[in-house]
């Protein structure tokens, strides 16, 4: 018998290891949530998740505006949404009436553009921290819903009511459509180059501008984005509601509550479509539990946001996110405080 030399050999591939997604915990927050609820209330099994299925688009259309912007990295958060969804609720529906819903919508996208372009000008001109600038743009914004709100008159064009809650096959049209927008973001984000810059400068902002991502632009863009994704969320619930200086108030804290329960980074870098589903799923279900239970709006907020803590602590604990960013504080304290006090560390000498 002649000896086979084993070393020869191709090695066998290694059998693939499952990789738990970054959007499972919301999922099975879901379904949780889900199987209490027809234990409290008995009835039809689908009845929740239907119900959840005409309010989450709302919130996972804003939420993916959110999520482009949290992707940017630390420090990047839009506390804007909020009020332009309440401002443009009013301008939807004051060109509606003599435009059509259509241009009424149009216009709701392009309101909520131009309040993103005032805190893209403040974030990119003026350097100021986008929490502030986004800050400043909210109380602008508010300005200018209550001025809307003294000359509304009248609603929502009656089509653009039946389309918001129109249904096939027991699916609200709006799910199937905020569905499609979500594939689409999914594919902009892994297929395109606005999507893999915004991801990179999540994950490095020096190292993108040095691979030639024009990061100013890049930046301008995602907030951009959030802005109008918020006042077509605006128009849309003008005609699924009705406007409201107070429409989009919960939907300013409840979008990044979603997204980081969803699986997106909060430090940035890695966006996850998908768990803008699960995660606005998860609290409208949630919502709808306590609501059932007889929890005050001032509770439920507690319970959230003691669980997005929660979800950062596990998120940052699991991908080491946390480990790194205390890392970082350290070596910069230290650089700072280790000024050099010999001749030997030759420290340069300017005339």
């Amino acid at each position: 018998m002649t000896a086979v030399d084993t070393r020869t050999l191709p090695a066998a591939p290694a059998a693939r290891r499952f990789s738990w997604p970054a959007w499972g915990w919301s999922l099975i927050g879901v379904l949780a949530v889900w199987a209490v609820i027809i234990a409290v209330r008995p009835g039809s099994p689908f009845d929740p998740i239907t119900q959840a299925l005409s309010l989450a688009p709302f919130l996972v259309l804003v939420a993916l505006g959110q999520m482009l912007v949290i992707t940017l990295g630390p420090g990047n958060i839009d506390v804007s949404v909020g009020t332009i969804i309440s401002m443009t609720s009013y301008v939807s529906v004051a060109i509606g009436v003599t435009h059509g819903p259509v241009v009424g919508l149009l216009a709701a996208v392009a309101a909520g553009a131009l309040a993103g372009a005032v805190s893209v000008a403040a974030i990119l001109v003026l350097r100021v921290p986008p929490i502030i600038a986004t800050l400043a743009t909210s109380l602008i914004v508010t300005s200018a819903t209550l001025l809307l709100a003294d000359a509304a008159r009248g609603g929502a064009d009656p089509a653009l009511r039946t389309f918001v809650n129109a249904k096939v096959v027991g699916i609200p049209v709006i799910a199937i459509i905020v569905a499609a927008v979500t594939v689409l973001t999914w594919f902009v984000l892994r297929h395109t180059q606005l999507g893999l810059s915004i991801i990179a400068v999540g994950q490095s902002a020096r190292a993108a501008e040095r691979a030639g991502i024009k990061v100013a632009l890049v930046t301008a863009t995602a907030y951009l984005i959030s802005a109008g994704f918020a006042g077509l969320v605006g128009g849309l619930l003008a005609a699924y509601i009705s406007p409201s200086t107070v429409l989009g108030t919960s939907y300013m804290l409840d979008s990044i509550a979603v997204v980081v329960i969803g699986g997106t980074l909060i430090s940035g870098g890695r966006p996850v479509p998908v768990g803008a589903w699960t995660g606005a799923l998860f609290f409208v279900l949630l919502s709808g539990l306590l609501n059932l239970v007889g929890w005050s709006v001032g509770a439920q907020n507690v319970l959230k946001g003691v669980l997005v803590v929660l979800v950062v602590i596990v998120a940052s604990a699991a991908t080491g996110t946390g480990r790194s960013s205390i890392r970082r504080l350290r070596d910069s304290t230290r650089s700072r405080t280790s000024t050099p006090s010999t001749p030997s560390q030759k420290e340069p000498i300017h005339g």
